[in-house]
């Protein structure tokens, strides 16, 4: 599975240090690769990034169904726009339910999750 590496500041009181975040990617579909953080919290999210652009969308389930799904920017982050953010949102569409899937394996179970590259337009 491909891993994304982020180097993330620590500032202490007399120095700068920093650590790797790994990032699991999940999926990459025409150009937007779909990835965890290593230390996510709830709400379930995914963050999506082409480029220099980058969204998250949040998953909310009832009665263990999705409800709704939220499109939300990135803090420090240009937001997905245009044509990628149509196909986030239509990948969204298709994928949401394995996407949850992906987080609960990820973040609850422990176990790895796999990389899968969509070569088509949904």
């Amino acid at each position: 599975m491909p891993l994304i590496f982020r180097i993330c500041p620590i500032a202490t009181s007399n120095a700068h240090f920093f650590y790797f975040t790994s990032m699991p990617s999940i999926f990459e579909y025409l150009g937007i690769i779909f990835y965890f953080f290593s230390n996510e919290h709830e709400p379930i999210h995914v963050h999506a990034r082409s480029g220099e652009f980058e969204s998250k969308a949040e998953f909310y389930i009832k009665n263990g169904k999705i409800t709704e799904i939220k499109i939300k920017e990135v803090d420090g982050k240009l937001p997905l726009k245009g044509a990628k953010l149509k196909d986030f949102k239509k990948f969204l569409s298709v994928y949401a339910d394995k996407i949850v899937a992906k987080w609960v394996d990820y973040f609850i179970y422990h176990k790895k999750v796999s990389f899968e590259k969509i070569e088509v337009s949904l």
